[in-house]
């Protein structure tokens, strides 16, 4: 198994969808993505911020996991914000997404930031995950939404 870590561009961005329609259709999320121009849209808008970072995993060539995100500027210093991380389904508890991670990680410390934030659903199996490798909730920190 050959495993190479890669920045993703916009060229990626049909295999982004793809992967991640298959990744969030199912169980436990069931998101509804059957509107194909609205994935494309949101792919887009998360994978081309002012600052993008996105990286993918290719196992024998084949795109299997992907981190979308940015980097941010704050006043605590600048940081990896995720916004989304998935990893094929077909490959999910072997290891590939820890691994990911890890690749993540170095790359984010090479380039001088400080940390990674991101949001997740404390009541879906990424909440564990990411504990799991010593990210911590921020008790403090609460998400809002306001429904119109």
């Amino acid at each position: 198994m050959a495993e190479e870590f890669i920045a993703l561009d916009t060229s990626y961005l049909p295999e982004m969808a793809a992967l991640f329609k298959k990744a969030f259709e199912r169980e436990p999320w069931n998101d509804n993505w059957s509107d194909e121009a609205q994935l494309t849209e949101y792919m887009k808008e998360i994978s081309g911020g002012f600052h993008p970072l996105n990286y993918g995993l290719l196992v024998d060539g084949k795109l299997t996991a992907v981190s979308i995100g940015q980097i941010k500027h704050w006043w605590q210093g600048t940081e990896y914000y995720l916004d989304e991380l998935f990893v094929d389904p077909d490959e999910q508890g072997q290891g590939t997404g820890s691994r990911f991670l890890q690749m993540i990680e170095e790359d984010v410390k090479k380039r001088g930031l400080g940390g990674i934030f991101l949001q997740t659903d404390n009541d879906k199996p990424a909440y564990g995950f990411y504990q799991r490798r010593h990210f911590k909730e921020l008790t403090e920190h609460v998400s809002l939404f306001k429904q119109l």
